[in-house]
């Protein structure tokens, strides 16, 4: 592109922003992002640059729309996160359930920016007690944290995830809304295959997240059960299976857990399932749906305190 022409398109750009239609910026800007890859990184400096000399009332709005459309020219979103590098936080809290992430961005974390609704899997991205902290929904069950957790490993460069979700009680002495800290997961599962390990791999959390979770816990004074977790791949199984684990000393059962300690174990990160016990399958107990989104607040505030120690 000759300098006159750039210097015709910077200009036509310019009033196009400058104009009150500015706010509809990232719309515009984003149907004719494909249009502008052909051109250099020196003129999306110079338009960046200009912007300052030529936007007066609409350039904060405009700017960092400009910035993430070029940080996305740099890094391409997964096929199941939006996320442009550099927007998820170091430590993620990852609930299950995509709503209960969305309470704990709304009532838990400052200035909570939300990065991701693709295929509903909420993502935001704020503060808590200012540390970057992010929290992301996973889906149900080991594949779809399978593959979440391992994007924000592998692809986002994330150090660490804390799960917090629903479990069922299976211990004697496991009770309805009591909060279980994983110390490992046994599995029902055949994930560990893709590893092509010579014997049975134990899924195991992070010590130091485990420690520091139990600290918080006693800090907080909060109750905590610590044990080992089930993480099956069937959740209606007839007979029931849990008596004969309950023999082992499995405290509580659900779906995730040994997929995130084994994909934070291959990539050399860490990991931690914090869990509330929602029903208690071998006595017929159980909370309400409601109940499992909104008011499990205990688990919740040991994840955010361990993860801004």
């Amino acid at each position: 592109m000759t300098g006159k022409a750039l210097r015709q398109y910077r200009t036509k750009s310019v009033w196009r922003l400058c104009t009150p239609s500015a706010c509809k910026f990232p719309v515009i800007f984003h149907k004719n992002a494909r249009e502008y890859i052909q051109y250099s990184l020196r003129f999306l400096f110079h338009l960046t640059k200009n912007l300052t000399t030529h936007l007066s009332h609409n350039l904060c709005a405009v700017l960092p729309n400009l910035i993430s459309y070029v940080k996305g020219l740099i890094f391409m979103a997964t096929p199941h996160n939006a996320a442009a590098k550099g927007d998820i936080a170091k430590t993620v809290l990852m609930p299950g359930d995509p709503l209960r992430a969305k309470f704990i961005a709304e009532h838990f974390l400052e200035n909570a920016v939300c990065y991701n609704t693709v295929r509903g899997m909420y993502g935001y991205t704020g503060t808590y007690h200012g540390v970057p902290v992010s929290v992301q929904g996973s889906g149900m069950g080991m594949p779809s944290i399978g593959i979440y957790s391992y994007e924000l490993f592998h692809e986002y460069d994330v150090d660490r995830i804390l799960r917090i979700g629903t479990a069922g009680g299976v211990a004697d002495h496991i009770h309805l809304r009591d909060v279980v800290l994983g110390q490992a997961a046994c599995t029902d599962s055949n994930y560990a295959a893709q590893y092509h390990l010579a014997g049975t791999y134990a899924p195991i959390a992070s010590f130091a997240l485990l420690e520091q979770a139990y600290q918080t816990a006693g800090r907080l004074g909060i109750p905590v059960h610590v044990g080992n977790l089930l993480s099956t791949d069937v959740f209606y199984n007839e007979p029931s299976p849990l008596p004969q684990w309950a023999k082992m000393g499995v405290l509580a059962t659900e779906m995730e857990s040994a997929a995130l300690y084994m994909n934070a174990a291959a990539a050399g990160k860490e990991a931690l399932c914090i869990v509330t016990v929602s029903d208690c399958p071998l006595r017929g107990e159980s909370t309400t749906a409601e109940e499992r989104q909104t008011s499990f607040t205990d688990m919740m505030r040991i994840a955010l305190e361990t993860a801004c120690a």
